[in-house]
C-alpha cells in the first residue's frame, strides 16, 4: 500500500423533492461553458440535465462523469416515495446508448468540471428551490493513485474509441501540414 494524502473530493448533492424540473440549471451551465462565456444558452451544451420522464412524473438533474465507450446492462428501476425511476434516471456516465452530455457539433463528451475556479458551481448558484447544494470534503487516498484525464483527453480518448487510433493519427498528420 502507497503512501496516504489528503485530496479534496467536491460533490453537487440533488434533493429529488425539492426539484421541479425548471432547467434553470441546464442554462446557467451552458452559458457558463459557451465560448465566449455567456455568450449563447444552448441546455444541449450542459453539463448537467434535467431527464424528464412527465409521464411518469420523473425530474431528476444528473451531472455529467465519466466517458465509458460500452452501455450499461443495467435496466433496474427504483421506487422513491412512490414513484419509479429508470436507472438511467440517476446515471451521468457519457455512454453510446444515450445523446445525453455529448457536444451536439461534434459528439465529443462534455463532463461536469463544476465550473473550475468559481466558488461554487453555477448550476447550485441559480437553484432558487435549494435542489442542488454544493460539498466540499477531505479524503485519503494513495499518492501513486492514477491522474485522471482532463477533458481534452476526454475527447482524444471518444475519438479514438469512435474512428480508431490509426485515423485519427492521419487526420492529426493532414492537420500539421496545413500549419
Amino acid at each position: 500500500m502507497g503512501k496516504l494524502v489528503k485530496k479534496i473530493v467536491r460533490s453537487i448533492n440533488v434533493d429529488l423533492d425539492k426539484c421541479n424540473g425548471c432547467r434553470a440549471c441546464e442554462i446557467a451551465c451552458a452559458a457558463y461553458h459557451a465560448k465566449p462565456r455567456y455568450s449563447s444558452f444552448n441546455p444541449n451544451r450542459a453539463r448537467i440535465r434535467m431527464v424528464i420522464d412527465a409521464q411518469n412524473d420523473e425530474w431528476v438533474a444528473v451531472r455529467s462523469t465519466n466517458y465509458t465507450k460500452a452501455e450499461c446492462d443495467g435496466r433496474r428501476t427504483y421506487t422513491i416515495n412512490g414513484k419509479k425511476y429508470s436507472e438511467c434516471s440517476f446515471c451521468g456516465m457519457i455512454c453510446p446508448s444515450r445523446d445525453l452530455f455529448k457536444e451536439p457539433d461534434s459528439g465529443l463528451p462534455l463532463k461536469c468540471d463544476m465550473c473550475e475556479g468559481e466558488k461554487e458551481p453555477l448550476c447550485v448558484q441559480i437553484c432558487s428551490r435549494n435542489a442542488l447544494t454544493y460539498e466540499e470534503r477531505e479524503v485519503e487516498v494513495e499518492a501513486d493513485e492514477q491522474v485522471k484525464p482532463d477533458e481534452m483527453e476526454l475527447g482524444l480518448q471518444s475519438l479514438i474509441d469512435k474512428y480508431g487510433m490509426q485515423k485519427l493519427s492521419d487526420a492529426f498528420a493532414r492537420m500539421s501540414q496545413k500549419g
